[in-house]
């Protein structure tokens, strides 16, 4: 099935039920089918065909994700701008994803002479909050385009995370996303129809869990702000079933004020990923929310879900007397491989560490233009994500951290998360990051990089002694910084290459 297939099972069976709803008003599945047709039409108009590229440039909104569906509908290949990045990477994406036609929202008008200037490939821009659009649109014939099934055509050219460089561009292809979605129904069933609130980026994680949900005609709330206590007053006001967030967002939902004021009782999955989560945090939120937190793990590589840790399991850990089994990313998913692997390209035994490796249709068909990172990434035969992990007797899969990120200080390998997890649990820390800097004795040293609560206070000094305390001195950091706000990408990833690049500046360490 193609992407567009799923939408069009969800306006089948559900034609009156809103598909998407900007908390005020609202479109039904049958008033976006229509859209969808002529947006398509209209791509097809302008030249393009199965392989062309479009982007839609823009803040979560109704219209976006129409276009986005009549994009795929039209057998054109999606290329995701995340709205948040920084406009020169934006331009970068545009660039190396081939773009021909962008539609853009009137906030980002300001940008379009630059990025006619730098992205010559693009020779039609569509606003798509304009009368203009409307007028585009009702121009175009309202019946969907007759094109052939394509399973191995590529719906969307998802970008890397580009945290340690500039993003890949990712292919996916409309079989990965059946993979994911099969996934997806196999974790978690759908009962009755969703209604998912979309409030980190709709171009990352938040818009590929809308995906599986369109098929049950799941209804996209689409937040305008991303504020803490608004966000938690749409979750009681819409009834929200399902919502995806990094864990930096939770923790801003955990300190509102507010935050046990609302109703949550519809919601049945709260899903967590893009980065680890303090455990203690993640007790509270279970406390918080109820018992529907949900985590996957996956990459752009491999969408989202190569492992699931459900609700259910958050909840036996948890009366079994196993916390320590918070700090996993779940089981291995159904339809993927998943092992560990050391740098010869041996499978390694349960309990030890190496680097996470899959197989299976959930995995990408490779990087756009790039074959060399391609075989890379496919060393051996095994998609490598670059993440150390270890999988226990039990079958629970835990990120150690990001293979670029491991500390070597004294000869001793150190792992941030590991370190990290202790500082999180500290009362008055609200997140931190732990990094490596140049240090004559021991090579590297461990330093942490702490983000208070509001209004709390912690010493440099208590926090290294509550790590040597859990941790032992060779993993305890040598020196605190305290930070008003750790450096973020747009999805909410702590950007450590940035926390990293003034110690090391002028130094040999990669960064």
């Amino acid at each position: 099935m193609r992407l567009i297939d799923y939408f069009d099972r969800g306006a089948d069976l559900f034609p009156e039920r809103h598909c998407l709803h900007d908390g005020s008003r609202g479109w039904t599945y049958a008033d976006v089918r229509v859209e969808t047709h002529r947006v398509a039409n209209g791509l097809l108009a302008l030249g393009l065909g199965r392989g062309s590229k479009a982007a839609v440039y823009s803040p979560n909104h109704a219209a976006a994700y129409a276009c986005l569906l009549g994009i795929v509908r039209a057998g054109v290949t999606w290329a995701p701008v995340n709205a948040r990045n920084a406009l020169e990477e934006n331009l970068y994406i545009l660039n190396n994803t081939d773009v021909e036609v962008l539609f853009y929202h009137s906030s980002f008008e300001s940008y379009l002479p630059r990025i006619r200037e730098a992205c010559a490939r693009i020779r039609e821009t569509i606003c798509i909050d304009r009368p203009s659009f409307e007028a585009w649109l009702a121009a175009q014939p309202a019946v969907a385009p007759d094109l052939p099934e394509a399973p191995d055509d590529v719906a969307f050219l998802a970008s890397s995370g580009g945290t340690t460089g500039r993003p890949k561009g990712v292919q996916i292809t409309n079989r990965n996303i059946e993979a994911m979605n099969s996934i997806f129904w196999a974790c978690m069933p759908v009962t009755s129809p969703p209604v998912h609130l979309m409030v980190a980026p709709m171009t990352h994680a938040a818009g590929v869990c809308s995906f599986p949900l369109l098929a049950y005609g799941g209804t996209n709330i689409f937040m305008g702000t991303a504020d803490p206590g608004a966000i938690l007053a749409a979750i009681e006001k819409h009834r929200v079933t399902h919502v995806y967030m990094p864990p930096t967002l939770i923790y801003m939902l955990l300190a509102h004020p507010d935050v046990r004021k609302y109703d949550y009782s519809s919601l049945q999955h709260l899903v967590y990923a893009s980065a680890p989560m303090s455990v203690d945090k993640l007790v509270e939120a279970i406390d918080v929310f109820g018992p529907v937190l949900t985590q996957t793990y996956g990459q752009a590589e491999a969408c989202m879900i190569c492992t699931f840790f459900s609700p259910a399991d958050h909840v036996t850990a948890l009366e079994g007397n196993k916390r320590g089994r918070l700090a996993s990313c779940g089981k291995i998913s159904p339809l993927v491989r998943l092992e560990t692997m050391d740098d010869q390209g041996r499978i390694l035994p349960r309990g030890e560490r190496g680097e996470i490796v899959v197989r299976g249709a959930l995995v990408m068909k490779g990087y756009y233009n790039n074959p060399d990172a391609t075989a890379e990434a496919s060393a051996f035969g095994w998609h490598h994500t670059g993440d150390i992990g270890v999988i226990d007797e039990d079958g629970f899969v835990y990120i150690v951290d990001r293979k670029k990120d491991m500390i070597i200080s004294g000869g001793f390998n150190v792992f941030p998360s590991e370190v990290e997890q202790i500082l999180w649990g500290h009362p008055a820390v609200q997140d931190c990051a732990v990094i490596g800097v140049p240090d004559e004795k021991w090579g590297e040293a461990v330093k942490a990089v702490v983000e208070l609560k509001p209004g709390a206070a912690a010493t440099a000094e208590e926090l290294i002694a509550l790590a040597k305390e859990k941790l032992g001195g060779v993993k305890a950091p040598k020196s605190v910084d305290f930070i008003a706000a750790l450096p973020r990408s747009p999805v909410g990833k702590v950007l450590k290459k940035t926390l990293r690049e003034p110690y090391w500046a002028g130094q040999e360490r990669k960064i």
